[in-house]
């Protein structure tokens, strides 16, 4: 007995095409996409904007609080106020400077040295500081240290010490009469003056060194958890010390956390400013100018010529820039 094929329904053949060859959903077997079946232009638009309504809040105190305040300082950099009257009573007129501010400022002895003394303190403490929180570091990384979450906490300690309260606190142990480091030389013969001209300015890298060694060491620390285990065991085979492990693996690959832990010491010392303003009051080797922030805070502040200050807070940021790149191209290249 013949039976006959019954047409599938709908006219479509045996496997659910029709003959346009579409399936029953309207989709190409093929794999492309109908016609009219893509993304609305408006959603692809939403989803454009979508990350620039995240980022408008950031950006808008970004540009307020950073950008439009060192705009503001660099035109007033260039900016002559002058008052007429005694007191400004018949007027102020604003007039274009050029670099008579810069002039201004370049030519203050005070403030040219206070860059050069800062320019001493950082030769001096940013490398005892970047060896010392290396050190601390790869102790606390070692395989056989102890407690090392007790200790990374107890290091990093200081750096939540705001820095007028870590001055006022070491000024205690550096004034005469009050510090019990002073007596206790004493009983030795010993009379450390920790305020006087010739030891002031490393009473203040002290102080910078106890705050923030702590901060670039769990920079460093970040870095070392990020080497892969593998090295160690490959070393470990190898029969390799500590310290050669130290050595030929560690120290090179957290290269990048020592140059910017170095970077940021260096703008740091430039806007030294908290320590020598609180020590000022125990310390008459401290004086209104002693760093380039506290003299543009003064030029501002006592002497009412907010253009110079405005002037001197520019060639600091340059200063800063310079050194920070001239540090990192000579990293560059002796990495090359």
């Amino acid at each position: 007995m013949t039976t006959t094929s019954r047409p599938a329904q709908g006219g479509q053949g045996p496997s659910g095409q029709s003959p346009t060859g579409q399936s029953p959903t309207g989709q190409r077997q093929n794999g492309r996409r109908p016609a009219g079946t893509g993304k609305h232009p408006r959603a692809t638009g939403a989803a454009a904007r979508a990350p620039w309504l995240l980022l408008a809040p950031f950006l808008i105190l970004f540009i307020l609080t950073f950008i439009l305040p060192i705009f503001v300082a660099i035109l007033s950099s260039f900016t002559k106020v002058t008052r007429s009257g005694l007191f400004g009573e018949a007027g102020v007129k604003s007039e274009f400077a050029g670099f008579s501010n810069y002039a201004q400022a370049l030519a203050d002895g005070s403030f040219v040295a206070s860059i050069g003394r800062m320019l001493l303190f950082g030769i001096v403490q940013v490398p005892v500081m970047i060896a010392l929180c290396t050190v601390l570091a790869l102790m606390l990384e070692s395989a056989s240290a102890k407690w090392p979450g007790f200790f990374r906490a107890a290091y990093f300690l200081p750096y939540g010490v705001p820095g007028v309260i870590a001055t006022i606190l070491w000024s205690f142990l550096y004034v005469p009469g009050l510090s019990p480091l002073i007596d206790v030389a004493g009983l030795v013969g010993l009379k450390p003056d920790f305020l006087g001209a010739d030891t002031v300015l490393w009473s203040i890298a002290n102080i910078v060194t106890w705050s923030y060694t702590g901060y670039n060491m769990l920079i460093i620390v970040a870095q070392l958890k990020a080497i892969p285990g593998e090295l160690y065991e490959a070393a470990k085979v190898d029969g390799a010390s500590t310290w050669r492990v130290a050595r030929s693996i560690q120290l090179p690959l957290i290269r990048p956390a020592l140059v910017l832990t170095t970077v940021f010491s260096i703008i740091g010392t430039l806007q030294l400013f908290s320590e020598a303003q609180v020590l000022k009051t125990v310390a008459p080797a401290i004086d209104s100018q002693y760093t380039p922030n506290l003299s543009a805070y003064t030029t501002a502040f006592a002497y009412n010529d907010y253009n110079v200050a405005a002037a001197q807070a520019v060639l600091i940021a340059l200063a800063a820039f310079t050194l920070s790149f001239a540090f990192l191209k000579f990293t560059n290249r002796k990495s090359s």
